[in-house]
């Protein structure tokens, strides 16, 4: 199994909310999810980051994929 670090999108229109989730590389965007890290809101000044360090960097260490939406926030 891939796995993969990566953003999945919830909110209203024109109001994002993202979760950081963990999910099998092949999935789409919003489906089923192995585990949430934490959270981002971008629409608060400056932007909120919540996450959970320590399963971060577990799922780093097995071999996680991060992609490049979660790059952009420098959490890795």
């Amino acid at each position: 199994m891939a796995a993969t670090i990566r953003l999945m999108r919830f909110g209203k229109k024109g109001q994002p909310f993202y979760r950081i989730v963990v999910l099998e590389k092949a999935r789409k965007r919003d489906g089923a999810y192995i585990e949430a890290l934490g959270t981002y809101n971008p629409m608060t000044e400056p932007a909120t980051i919540s996450i959970n360090e320590e399963r971060m960097k577990y799922w780093k260490s097995v071999g996680a994929q991060i992609s490049e939406g979660v790059k952009k926030l420098r959490l890795s």
